[in-house]
């Protein structure tokens, strides 16, 4: 029996040698942990100047918008909400230890925004964790 143009015998499906994808640098890890600490950064650092910019005004926005709407600065690990919450916000890297240990921000429970603002501290660290993704990606030639 003759082999088809592809080369697979009949009745096979024909599969795709895609292989595995290789990283872009040394240390493909390097660029994630910039982005973990300072949103933006790992893809500046490889050479993704507008996402790279892109992402680091965008998360700074939402903490600039969290805490002038005096928004909950989440510090807790009593619950598994509160603790997801808190992860959550650790996300915004460097800026979430200013916030916390240097200045001392807390949020203001009686400002009309609290909830508000809150919830774009929480959100900009989540953002900053999928960046850090994206950056993880593309170090690891996963990605475009």
């Amino acid at each position: 029996m003759a082999k088809p143009p592809n080369g697979n015998s009949p009745g096979t499906s024909e599969k795709t040698d895609l292989g595995d994808p290789q990283p872009i640098m040394a240390q493909p890890w390097l660029p994630a942990v910039l982005a973990l600490l300072v949103p933006g950064a790992g893809h500046l650092m490889l050479k993704r100047w507008p996402r790279g910019l892109l992402f680091s005004t965008l998360v700074f926005s939402f903490i600039f918008l969290g805490v002038e709407l005096d928004g909950n600065l989440q510090t807790g690990f009593r619950g598994p909400l509160e603790s997801l919450a808190t992860l959550a916000s650790m996300g915004i890297g460097v800026a979430y230890g200013i916030l916390r240990f240097l200045l001392a921000y807390q949020g203001d429970l009686s400002a009309a925004g609290f909830e508000y603002g809150g919830t774009f501290l929480i959100t900009a660290g989540l953002m900053n964790l999928l960046v850090t993704l994206d950056a993880w990606d593309i170090a690891h030639g996963r990605k475009e």
